[in-house]
């Protein structure tokens, strides 16, 4: 084994998954059992080759596929919990399912009863629905993908490489991506596949779960994949007699080479399955999605159908192979080649997921139906009528008619859809979206466009919602931006001459705004937004900034007369409006209108409000008084008091000799009292 895809056992991941032992190892993955030490539980780690590890848009694409199937919610699929990389080292964390892989029952048993297959398919089809109603696809179903967990636990595994790998392809042309003996031939002929694909691979394993054979054989992978293009998958009761028609009818709805007569999906397929299954004998009790069947009787062909080792498919159910059946300790995932691997399928060569270059081949799709249903009797058992009428050839002439009017429809309107908006998206964006449309791209020369950026999708050729089909040409017209233009300088200039210099440059002057300046005239331009020398878009209006001339200054606690000195100064005229209930002295002007730092213009009148000074208000008789006494009786009154202590007996408790002024003095002024001898009164 490479030494280089041992090396992470005992790392520690990011700081939090613990590589303890290599369980599987697959194309273009490894599979460790490893440990989340922040969680204590056990985990899958698959880790990328690191020669695929290096390839930038393969790393991106199995990262995007990681965060994708973890979306999922299903108990049919194992569950994706985190991915990340360290260093070179890209992997995927997953759930640890612990049980053996539908390949190993497979390889222990032979074959399947028919209840087995269908309730095994069942589960893998649950999950595969849960996946392609979230646009993914699997691109790699096989038994080995599929896994048997402890009770009744059926999982799908493996979603995100296989389409990584896919991802890696569309850049690098004319590689055949899959495992050759569940290729659908769409597939290996055009190298496309969607969800139909993974229908016809879980056809396949279903023929092979009822048969314990592939349907294709082959010395090569590559011959065993075109075998898929060119030969229907034959009934399986061509292999085992005893299988009723409607298995034969199943397998070939999900086989047929044509995609197009497919179920679209994997949901559809279940419904199917469910459908035909009303018509089995089934036994009122069943215990687990995947019990074994009943004691075979004479009257039962599905028990005649199973194997005839005496080994039940109980083994599944409980997780376990019996000891002379087990191939190995068991895996969670992938389908890899394990670590202790027994032997991989009837055909002698590892089911691994392939890479080799493609052929053109051109698909026979002549045989549209795969193949006939037939309509037979079985040990005494008679299929319902309802069965016997859908699967028997009568119903031919029906699918012809439907055939022929789906081919009428196809021809004027089928083949049409509406052409994807990609306007506003950028060139390389748009054509990866149109091309994975199936349509071929033409970028046309660019041009300048006022609202679309530079780099972006202006418009296509036809439009978007127009009918097109697969492979018709689509021009997109990418855009250069808008045209650009140097500001000019008009700075210092007239608003009407600055104006005029931008519209002779093909700019767009905008609506002009003012600002009050003490040192540029009014009517000129103080600045531009953009500032001069800038390229500009044609389409922009510039920003013009014109001078208010001076502001207004500030009369607010100025004195009337000196207030009017500056008034002239700029200029503008006073007028008085009296208050007479202001404190501030007489003369101050105590408001003004406007505000200061407007604009004005020359002669414009400016309303002060002018102080009548505050009321007069009689001044209490404190002489005699103590000091404290007297300031309170002051203070009562309105006025501020300040004390003059003398030499002897001044202090609060000191007598006050005299104060001023006396009579009556204004509201809020100061009262000046003297207290004891030789205050200075």
């Amino acid at each position: 084994m490479d030494a280089t895809l041992s090396a992470p056992i005992g790392q520690l991941l990011d700081g939090r998954y613990l590589v303890e032992s290599q369980l599987a190892r697959g194309g273009m993955a490894t599979v460790y059992v490893g440990r989340d030490v922040r969680l204590d539980r056990v985990v899958a780690l698959k880790i990328a080759h690191p020669e695929l590890a290096r390839d930038e848009e393969f790393t991106d694409r199995f990262i995007g596929e990681a965060r994708a199937v973890a979306r999922l919610s299903s108990p049919n699929v194992v569950a994706v919990f985190d991915q990340g990389s360290t260093g070179d080292i890209n992997y995927i964390a997953m759930e640890y399912v612990p049980g053996p892989t539908l390949r190993e029952l497979l390889n222990a048993r032979g074959r399947l009863s028919p209840r087995e297959a269908l309730d095994i398919i069942e589960g893998v089809l649950t999950g595969l629905a849960a996946a392609h109603d979230a646009d993914i696809i699997h691109r790699d179903v096989k038994p080995e993908n599929v896994l048997l967990g402890t009770g009744s636990t059926i999982k799908v595994a493996d979603f995100g490489l296989a389409r990584a790998a896919d991802g890696m392809r569309n850049t690098k042309s004319g590689l055949l991506i899959g495992t050759a003996a569940y290729l659908a031939p769409e597939q290996v002929a055009a190298g496309t596949s969607d969800q139909r694909s993974d229908v016809y691979a879980a056809g396949v394993m279903l023929f092979e779960m009822l048969t314990g054979s592939q349907p294709h054989t082959g010395d090569t992978p590559l011959a065993v994949a075109y075998k898929h293009v060119n030969a229907v998958v034959p009934p399986p009761s061509s292999l085992v007699p005893v299988l009723p028609a409607a298995l034969d009818a199943l397998v070939a709805l999900s086989t047929t080479r044509d995609p197009e007569l497919r179920p679209p999906d994997a949901g559809h397929l279940l419904q199917a399955i469910s459908q035909v299954r009303r018509g089995l004998p089934i036994p009122q009790v069943r215990r687990g999605a995947h019990a074994a069947p009943p004691v075979p009787s004479d009257h039962d062909p599905f028990q005649a159908a199973a194997d005839g080792n005496g080994t039940t498919f109980s083994a599944a159910s409980t997780g376990r192979l019996p000891s002379h059946a087990r191939p190995g300790n068991t895996a969670t995932v992938d389908g890899y080649e394990r670590s202790d691997h027994s032997s991989a399928n009837p055909t002698g060569a590892p089911n691994h997921t392939i890479i080799v270059p493609a052929v053109d081949i051109e698909p026979d799709y002549a045989d549209r139906g795969g193949h006939p249903s037939w309509q037979r009797h079985y040990g005494g058992y008679h299929e319902p009528f309802l069965q016997r009428w859908l699967f028997s050839r009568r119903v031919l002439v029906i699918l012809a008619v439907i055939v022929v009017g789906a081919a009428t429809w196809w021809l004027v309107a089928g083949q049409y859809f509406g052409l994807p908006r990609v306007t506003g998206m950028t060139v390389s964006t748009a054509r990866a979206d149109l091309t994975n449309a199936g349509l071929i791209v033409k970028v046309a020369p660019a041009r300048h466009d006022n609202t679309v950026p530079a780099g972006q999708v202006i418009t296509t050729y036809p439009g978007a919602g127009t009918g097109v089909r697969h492979g018709q040409h689509i021009t997109l017209v990418p855009s250069l931006g808008p045209v650009l233009v140097t500001v000019p300088n008009v700075t210092g200039q007239p608003l009407a001459a600055a104006q005029q210099a931008l519209k002779a440059a093909g700019l767009i002057a905008g609506t002009p705004t003012s600002e009050t300046s003490s040192t540029v005239p009014a009517g000129v331009v103080i600045a531009t937004t953009p500032v001069a020398s800038t390229a500009w878009p044609k389409f922009k209006p510039v920003g013009i900034v014109v001078s208010a001339g001076p502001p207004l200054p500030p009369f607010v606690g100025m004195d009337f007369n000196s207030a009017q000195g500056a008034a002239q100064s700029v200029g503008v005229t006073l007028q008085e409006i009296p208050v007479t209930n202001s404190t501030e002295p007489a003369n101050t002007i105590v408001k003004q209108s406007p505000e200061p730092g407007s604009p004005i213009s020359s002669g414009e009148v400016v309303q002060v409000w002018v102080s009548s000074g505050p009321p007069m208000v009689q001044v209490p008789n404190v002489q005699g008084m103590t000091a404290k006494d007297a300031t309170k009786a002051l203070e009562a009154a309105g006025f501020q008091v300040q004390e003059n202590d003398g030499l002897i007996g001044g202090g609060s408790n000191g007598t006050v000799q005299s104060y001023s002024p006396t009579g009556q003095a204004p509201q809020g002024s100061t009262i000046t009292i003297n207290v004891g001898l030789l205050s200075g009164g």
